[in-house]
């Protein structure tokens, strides 16, 4: 079992928590270095004295800051993830599997951003609230001399610059409440402005929001256009500051020094003179936002490029197949897209899997009617009034933009010996393309396929859910019987939920049927939730010395499970590697 626990952990987990050990170990050294040069750099000294611990607090998560606002933007970036897909395409299985991880790893980011932005946030309130009553500093007869020092060489610094030519410090120059001396520093309230932005893309992407309001998160989270535009003028007020004549005027020597004997001391005669820390943050998020633009562009492009409506499907269960060609298109198995209708908005994309295998020479989405969007594209396409399974006429269709295809896990699924799909309710579309792509490649007994096994597990939560599916697998299980090959592809399928007395009293008087009287499949319904141990571990020993590769769509619970499953029963030369879709 430790054996089988090692294996699966390097299979599985190395990989990833290698790349996050190297996230996180770079942003540990970025927080450690500039907390170090403003806490303890000789340009800063002033700086400090006047600001205090909260200075190095704020400059630190500010570089943590740019490198992370760098990177969250790449892993949304689609053709530049599939590009890197492709170019990986010669690397171990185990390396590209890290490319499906990149919703996970803008997360991740993401959390770091605002942790950071609360860091910098509040050091800097305390920055502001420091310079705003350094005006105020009275002297007190009670003071210790230590105090007395500080406090007259605090003064001393709020006043250079009042004179000409001489450069500031401080850069609140009058008596002002601190609150109101937020918004007159540039860096005040862009800050605010970016924190707002964060504040309400960041509470708009909770998975409640993402299922039920989709139209909330997607736009709020455009907010990142404000975000970014603002980030990047953020440092240009250069509010903090540093020395540059620390040869002629010694600030650790002179801080000892009270500032009316400055003029007496070589070391001190000279007046400090202090210059603005130039904006790095662009420098930082410059590429990111390139690239990023780059992206929106071949959106922009696509958006452009006609897609023909070859015909629209009413399914049971509230879902409707949309089939349809575009030139130059072509997807691999498992892909999917971005759909836009313009008479729906002109903003929103939403993804959906393609359900065509790459032989067909149409592509197609099924898409179930759960949303404000949905409903109104199936009004749009004319589902409303058609009957039954009716094929409706491809005129009067609406325009339907599409960006894409977009790479996935299931693209790797014809490099494994084995495969083990699994889908959960509408998470089983990504394997209708594979499924299909099996049978065609099957047809040329010529040709050698690596893939020779294929185990398939639906778990449906009701028996509705079968319906709209069941007829392409009883299609494809009729097929691969013409040509031999029944035995390529096991179904498992599993009903969780949603049969009532009457309907098991059927299902029993029909057990010695040749069909199953649910999905007319000749491989029967299970009812209730698979043992999958016990499953992983048959499969394990039927395919002694493999490489397994699990390839699952559906609900976090299942996948956290299927996901422990695979490291588990990895081990004595047999190896499941789990595959998630992430879109």
């Amino acid at each position: 079992m430790v054996s089988g626990r090692l294996s699966g952990f390097i299979v599985n987990e190395l990989p990833k928590n290698i790349v996050f050990l190297v996230w996180l170990g770079i942003n540990i050294f970025l927080f450690a270095f500039f907390y170090q040069k403003y806490n303890d750099t000789l340009v800063y000294h002033y700086s400090f004295i006047l600001l205090g611990p909260a200075l190095p607090l704020a400059r630190a998560p500010a570089a943590v800051l740019n490198f992370n606002c760098l990177l969250v933007l790449l892993p949304i970036c689609r053709n530049l993830l599939s590009l890197s897909r492709r170019a990986c395409m010669c690397c171990p299985r185990r390396i590209r599997r890290i490319l499906d991880k990149n919703i996970k790893f803008h997360r991740m980011c993401a959390y770091m951003i605002v942790l950071m932005t609360l860091i910098h946030y509040f050091a800097h309130s305390f920055n502001v609230e420091y310079m705003a009553t350094a005006h105020d500093i009275v002297i007190s007869p009670t003071d210790t001399p230590a105090v007395r020092q500080l406090k007259l060489l605090k003064q001393h610094l709020t006043a250079i610059g009042n004179l000409p030519n001489q450069t500031y410090l401080n850069p609140i120059r009058n008596k002002v409440w601190p609150v109101g001396a937020v918004f007159l520093l540039t860096g005040g309230w862009t800050g605010v402005i970016i924190t707002l932005s964060l504040f309400f893309m960041v509470t708009s992407s909770v998975e409640f929001i993402r299922r039920s309001y989709f139209e909330v998160f997607w736009y709020t989270h455009h907010l990142f256009i404000v975000f970014y535009s603002f980030l990047v003028i953020h440092g240009i007020g250069m509010q903090v500051r540093s020395q540059n004549n620390t040869l002629q005027h010694n600030p650790i020597i002179c801080a000892q020094v009270p500032p009316s004997a400055w003029n007496t001391n070589p070391n001190c005669s000279t007046t400090p003179t202090f210059v603005g820390s130039q904006p790095m943050t662009w420098k930082w998020v410059i590429g990111g936002m390139v690239i990023y633009v780059i992206e929106r562009i071949i959106r922009l492009v696509r958006y452009s490029q006609p897609v023909k409506i070859l015909k629209v499907i009413k399914h049971p269960s509230k879902v409707i197949e949309i089939q349809m060609r575009k030139k130059g298109f072509f997807a691999e198995v498992g892909q999917y897209v971005f759909v836009m209708c313009p008479d729906l908005s002109n903003l929103e994309w939403h993804p959906f899997t393609l359900t065509s295998a790459p032989e067909e020479d149409y592509f197609s989405v099924h898409v179930r009617i759960v949303g404000d969007w949905t409903r109104g594209l199936n009004a749009v396409v004319g589902a409303d009034s058609a009957d039954g399974n009716e094929v409706l006429p491809s005129w009067k269709m609406p325009r339907i933009a599409i960006d894409g295809p977009f790479g996935t896990a299931s693209e790797d699924v014809f490099t494994y010996p084995v495969a083990v799909c699994v889908g959960s309710g509408i998470g089983v579309t990504p394997f209708a393309s594979l499924l299909k792509s099996v049978w065609y490649k099957n047809l040329d007994p010529e040709k050698e396929l690596v893939l020779k096994k294929v185990y398939f597990f639906w778990i449906c939560p009701e028996t509705h859910a079968f319906e709209w599916f069941g007829d392409m697998l009883s299609h494809l299980e009729q097929q691969l019987s013409e040509i031999g090959r029944q035995d390529l592809i096991e179904y498992n399928i599993y009903l969780t939920r949603g049969w009532d007395a009457k309907q098991a009293k059927a299902i029993a008087a029909h057990e010695e049927d040749e069909r199953d009287v649910i999905t007319g499949l000749e491989q029967k319904t299970h009812f209730g939730r698979p043992n999958w141990d016990e499953l992983f571990r048959n499969i394990g020993q039927t395919h002694p010395n493999t490489h397994i590769g699990v390839f699952f769509c559906g609900v976090a619970a299942l996948s956290h499970q299927l996901h422990k499953m695979s490291n588990k029963h990895s081990g004595n030369g047999v190896f499941f590697h789990y595959n998630k879709e992430n879109f």
